[in-house]
């Protein structure tokens, strides 16, 4: 396990409290608005694709309200291990369907406690999988299995062997599925990816992305309780997830703990894997048993995205260049054109410690990247106010108007999937596409772990005449579970 114990760099503080704040925002994205109330009364049942929702927290709400107020989706059932939760969703489902009869009333929406029982029903097109990460490939490939269709909430995996297994397992059963990075769907994020990837920056000199540590999930104030048995102060700067022996609480009625654990390794409730909504980042990620801690919360978000705009979104790095060696200042991931991808805490970073941009550049946000090229600067990030670059020539070129926001609500993600289940051609953000996304975040935690420089070969998906690294690829699942 190696971490750094050093201070806090420069603007950390800053950075974490933005990060906190918008990822809070982040937990219930995608709401229709309400002139689309009363659209599913023009749509017949047998034109539509029924759905149903597994796993309704901070992230599955938002999806709920999504498929529910869409005219081309008939929400079936609501899934969740907490009574509350799937209650919740059930009522609103309803409650949006009942809007839209003259009777004001509606029930057809059936929640559940086991996923399997969503997947045994025979009228039921398609699910959309929005768990905690441990859960992503075991309840997709269940669910290809079964012949359903598959939207799945990043990262789609764990480990590098369990993306590919999901890969294997979707064009096997011939399913559509479409991982949950809906920044590849924004337009003008779309825009900005297409350019760079069409040559418009000119050679790419080097890419910047978020990677935060431990201590961005430590800040609020609902973990101080814990920062003893946490050890704040010496594990805050680990960029992966750590086993903390949280103390075991009571589990609230009406939450079955044994199948929110599932194939993980075992661990006795705690609320902090369990409290939701979350202020800022989903409570489980810190866990390396349930969740993959920066890359849940940056790089599964902004891979996709990078690796789109330098033309290797189903490749990967070759290597993994770890700071320990002296020839980056952050852990940096290096392409076989040899464009790097440095790693970096905050913005602030790029200027002082990379100077790769003037001291004056406007930058921020997240979920994306800020990209270095022969004729000017980039950056494809949301969240934090209007798309940035130099010269201001380049926008006009692509006959793009810079407005104030990124919108994340304002994309096409889910009409994509809705659009691909009924062609049966391949959605935006494949299966093959968000296995290469995760990918991304594993193998920089790799490196992490075992603090040292990687090669990687991303054909053949090892890491040559290395088996140390070789068996940080795969986990064991908890029995009896088997996937």
């Amino acid at each position: 396990m190696h971490f750094s114990s050093n201070p806090p760099r420069i603007a950390r503080r800053q950075f974490l409290r933005r990060t906190a704040v918008t990822l809070g925002a982040l937990s219930a994205p995608w709401t229709l608005p309400k002139p689309a109330l009363g659209a599913n009364a023009a749509v017949p049942p047998s034109a539509r694709v029924t759905v149903a929702i597994i796993g309704r927290g901070a992230m599955g709400s938002g999806h709920v309200q999504r498929l529910a107020y869409d005219a081309g989706f008939q929400v079936l059932a609501i899934c969740d291990v907490d009574k509350d939760r799937r209650e919740a969703g059930r009522q609103t489902v309803e409650d949006i369907y009942a809007s839209q009869k003259p009777t004001g009333t509606y029930r057809g929406c059936v929640a559940y406690n086991d996923y399997r029982e969503v997947l045994a029903r025979k009228d039921i097109d398609a699910v959309l999988i929005a768990t905690p990460d441990h859960w992503h490939t075991p309840q997709s490939i269940d669910a290809v299995k079964s012949g359903k269709d598959v939207y799945c909430e990043k990262p789609v995996s764990l480990t590098l062997h369990e993306g590919r297994r999901l890969v294997e397992a979707v064009v096997r059963h011939g399913r559509v599925f479409q991982t949950g990075t809906q920044y590849r769907s924004i337009p003008a994020i779309r825009k900005v990816c297409q350019f760079i990837r069409q040559g418009g920056l000119g050679k790419i000199k080097a890419v910047f992305t978020n990677y935060a540590p431990l201590s961005s999930f430590f800040s609020p104030a609902r973990i101080q309780p814990y920062a003893q048995v946490m050890d704040m102060a010496r594990c805050g700067g680990s960029y992966i997830g750590l086993d903390f022996a949280l103390p075991e609480e009571p589990a609230p009625d009406g939450l079955d703990w044994p199948l929110w654990v599932g194939p993980a390794p075992w661990r006795p409730y705690n609320r902090l894997y369990h409290v939701n909504p979350s202020p800022g980042v989903v409570p489980w990620s810190f866990s390396d048993a349930f969740g993959v801690t920066a890359s849940t919360w940056f790089m599964s978000h902004a891979a996709d995205v990078i690796q789109w705009a330098l033309g290797y979104e189903r490749s990967g790095p070759v290597e993994l260049v770890h700071p320990s060696s002296g020839r980056f200042p952050t852990l940096t991931c290096v392409y076989a054109n040899g464009t790097p991808l440095h790693l970096v805490e905050n913005w602030n970073m790029v200027k002082k410690e990379y100077g790769a941009i003037d001291d004056k550049a406007r930058l921020a946000g997240l979920f994306g990247g800020l990209f270095i090229g022969e004729r000017g600067w980039l950056t494809t990030m949301s969240s934090g106010g209007r798309l940035e670059g130099e010269p201001e020539s380049l926008f006009d070129e692509m006959e793009l108007k810079r407005a104030p926001e990124v919108g994340i609500g304002s994309n096409t993600h889910h009409a994509n999937w809705l659009e691909c289940l009924k062609s049966r051609q391949k959605p935006s953000a494949d299966e093959e596409i968000g296995h290469r996304s995760a990918s991304l975040g594993h193998l920089a935690n790799i490196a992490m772990v075992l603090g040292r420089s990687l090669k990687w070969d991303p054909v053949r998906e090892t890491f040559p005449d290395d088996p140390g690294a070789n068996r940080l690829l795969h986990r064991a699942y908890r029995a009896p579970w088997r996937f």
